[in-house]
C-alpha cells in the first residue's frame, strides 16, 4: 500500500523526507523544505511531453541525457524539483536523481500548476543557475523558451499556434506549439 508519512508541522523537509512517499498516484516536489503535490498529469500533458522527447533525443550531446517526469532534481537539501522534461549532464545523475543544476528544464502548464511552472520553479532554477528555460501551454497552444541572463531569465523566443520558433541553443531546432500538442505528429 502507497502512503504519505505524516511530517511534523512547521519543519523544513528535506530529501530525505521526500524519499519516504511511496505514493505515485501524485507528483511531490520541495521548494525551500515546503511539500508541493500536484496529481497525475492528463493524457494533453503527456502528448506534449512526449514530443518534446521526441525532438530533443536525437540532439543531445553523448554527455547529456533527456528524460522525462518523474526525475528527481535535487537543487540543495530542502530544493527537489521534478521539471515535465529534464536534460542534465550524465555524470550528474545518480541512482535516485540529477543532483545538482540541470542543463534544460520544461514544464508543461496545466491549471493546477500554473503560478508554481511561470514563477515558483523558473525562480529556483534560475537560482541554482540553470541556463534554459521553456514554458508550454497546451490550451493556448504556446511555447515560451527563456535563456538564464544574469540571476534571472530572459525570453528568447516565444510562440503560439502554428508559429515556428528557430532556436540555435541548447540545441539547434525548429518547433511550433501546434506541432507539440497535436494528436498526429
Amino acid at each position: 500500500m502507497e502512503t504519505v508519512p505524516t511530517f511534523a508541522h512547521g519543519e523544513r523537509l528535506s530529501r530525505r523526507d521526500l524519499e519516504l512517499i511511496t505514493d505515485e498516484r501524485h507528483r511531490y516536489e520541495l521548494v525551500d523544505g515546503t511539500l508541493l503535490v500536484s496529481p497525475s498529469p492528463r493524457p494533453l500533458h503527456q502528448r506534449v511531453v512526449a514530443r518534446v522527447l521526441a525532438a530533443l533525443t536525437p540532439l543531445c550531446p553523448e554527455d547529456c541525457e533527456v528524460l522525462p517526469a518523474p526525475v528527481d532534481v535535487v537543487l540543495d537539501e530542502h530544493t527537489v524539483l521534478i521539471p515535465d522534461v529534464v536534460v542534465g549532464r550524465r555524470d550528474n545523475f545518480t541512482e535516485r536523481a540529477l543532483e545538482g543544476t540541470p542543463v534544460l528544464a520544461v514544464e508543461v502548464v496545466s491549471p493546477s500548476s500554473e503560478r508554481i511552472d511561470r514563477y515558483l520553479k523558473p525562480a529556483r532554477l534560475a537560482a541554482a543557475g540553470c541556463p534554459y528555460y521553456w514554458v508550454i501551454d497546451p490550451r493556448v497552444p504556446s511555447l515560451s523558451c527563456f535563456r538564464l541572463d544574469g540571476d534571472a531569465y530572459r525570453l528568447v523566443a516565444e510562440g503560439t499556434g502554428d508559429d515556428e520558433i528557430r532556436l540555435d541553443a541548447p540545441y539547434s531546432l525548429t518547433l511550433s506549439a501546434t506541432s507539440l500538442v497535436s494528436p498526429m505528429p
